[in-house]
C-alpha cells in the first residue's frame, strides 16, 4: 500500500514515499533557493527547467536507496502553483503511470498542507493512528506560507471549510517583502526572525489590519507600506543601527495579527485541535505564540515538523491517502492542471 508523492509547484523538486502502515518510507528534495536567489525571488521558466534536470537525479537516488518498488498508487500535485512547474511534476506522473499500470491521483498543494501536522512518522498500527487521527477533530488550522494565508476548519468528516484568508500580500510574503525593504537577501522571512532575535519589538509600532472580531479576513499589504514609509524618513545610518528592532517589530505584527485572528476563529467554532502549517510555521515567534494559545484554550497544537512545513512531496502522498475530499483520479474530468486551485473548492 505504497504512495509515491510529486510535488513541483513552484521551487522544489520532491518525492517521497507514504505507507499508512510504516509513515514515510523516504523522501528526496532538490531546493533552488540559491539559484533564485540572485534574483530576489523565484523565476518561474528557471524554476520549471530546473525540475526537468533535477526528477532524474531524485528518481536515481530514490531507486538506488530503495530498491526495485511496488507502489499502489501514484500522486501529484495539480495545483496551485507556477502553471510551468506543475506541468512537469505532471508529465512524470503520467509517464510513471504508464510505465507501471498503477492508479494516478491529483492532489491539492494548500489542503496538503492543511493535512500536513497530522503526518506520523512511524506508525506500526494504522488503525491506532486513524482513531487517534479522529479524536483530534474537528480542527482548528492556520496555514501560512510565502504564498497563502488563511484559517480553516476541518470537521469530523475532514471536510476542510475555509474561515478566513488574506486579501492581499501572504504573511510569507509580507516578510519577504519586507526584509527586501530592509536590505536583507532572499529568502528574507528567515532573516527578519534571525535580526528580530537581537531586536525589541516594542520599540517601532506597525499597524494590525482587520483587527475587529468580525473581520474574518487577513491584510498585509498595509504593514508592508507603513514599513517602507518608515524607512523612508530614516537615515542609512538610523536604519543600520535599528535594524533589529525593526524587524522585531514588524515581524511581531505578523505573528500578532495571525495568532489575534485564530484566536477569534476559535470562539465561533469550537475545536479539539489546533494545527499550524506551510513554511512560515518555521518561524520559531509564530510558534512560541501559537504554542501560547493552545495553552491558554487548553488544547493540542499540532505543527508540521520543519521538513514537512515547506513544499514537500511526503505531505502529497499522505493527503492522497487521508484527504478524502481532495484527491481526484486521473479518470475524472477534473484532474488538470489547475494553477490557482483554491483549497475549499470542489472540482468533481
Amino acid at each position: 500500500m505504497l504512495t509515491l508523492g510529486i510535488e513541483s509547484s513552484c521551487d522544489e523538486s520532491a518525492l517521497a514515499l507514504f505507507d499508512p502502515d510504516q509513515g514515510i518510507r523516504g523522501q528526496w528534495i532538490a531546493s533552488q533557493i540559491a539559484l533564485h536567489g540572485e534574483y530576489g525571488g523565484v523565476v518561474p521558466d528557471l524554476a520549471s527547467r530546473e525540475h526537468l534536470t533535477r526528477f532524474p537525479v531524485l528518481l536515481k537516488q530514490m531507486q538506488t536507496e530503495q530498491g526495485a518498488l511496488r507502489f499502489s498508487e501514484i500522486a501529484v500535485t495539480l495545483g496551485p502553483g507556477l502553471a510551468g512547474c506543475l506541468a512537469i511534476g505532471i508529465a512524470l506522473a503520467k509517464s510513471l503511470r504508464v510505465s507501471t499500470g498503477v492508479p494516478l491521483v491529483g492532489i491539492n498543494h494548500l489542503r496538503a498542507h492543511a493535512f500536513s501536522p497530522f503526518m506520523p512518522v512511524h506508525e506500526n498500527d494504522p488503525g491506532e493512528f486513524a482513531s487517534r487521527f479522529q479524536a483530534l477533530l474537528p480542527h482548528i488550522g492556520l496555514l501560512v506560507s510565502g504564498g497563502n494565508t488563511l484559517l480553516f476548519y476541518l470537521d469530523r468528516g475532514r471536510k476542510l471549510t475555509v474561515l478566513a484568508e488574506t486579501v492581499d500580500d501572504a504573511a510569507g510574503e509580507a516578510l519577504d517583502k519586507g526584509a527586501k525593504l530592509l536590505g536583507l537577501p532572499y529568502p528574507g522571512g528567515p532573516q527578519i526572525e534571525q535580526q528580530a532575535r537581537e531586536g525589541d519589538p516594542s520599540r517601532f509600532d506597525f499597524p494590525r489590519a482587520f483587527s475587529g472580531r468580525g473581520d474574518l479576513k487577513f491584510s498585509f499589504s498595509g504593514l508592508k507600506t507603513s514599513l517602507r514609509y518608515r524607512l523612508d524618513a530614516m537615515t542609512a545610518a538610523e536604519i543600520e543601527s535599528s535594524r533589529a528592532a525593526l524587524c522585531a517589530g514588524y515581524q511581531e505584527a505578523v505573528v500578532a495579527a495571525l495568532v489575534r485572528k485564530t484566536r477569534h476563529v476559535l470562539r465561533i467554532h469550537p475545536a479539539s485541535s489546533i494545527g499550524l502549517s506551510g513554511g512560515v510555521a518555521n518561524n520559531r515567534r509564530l510558534g512560541e505564540a501559537m504554542t501560547a494559545l493552545a495553552a491558554e484554550e487548553k488544547k493540542p497544537l499540532l505543527i508540521s515538523r520543519p521538513e514537512h512545513s515547506g513544499d514537500n512531496a511526503a505531505m502529497i502522498a499522505f493527503a492522497a491517502r487521508f484527504d478524502r475530499e481532495g484527491r481526484i483520479p486521473e479518470h475524472c474530468p477534473a484532474f488538470r492542471m489547475n494553477p490557482s486551485w483554491e483549497a475549499a473548492e470542489h472540482t468533481g
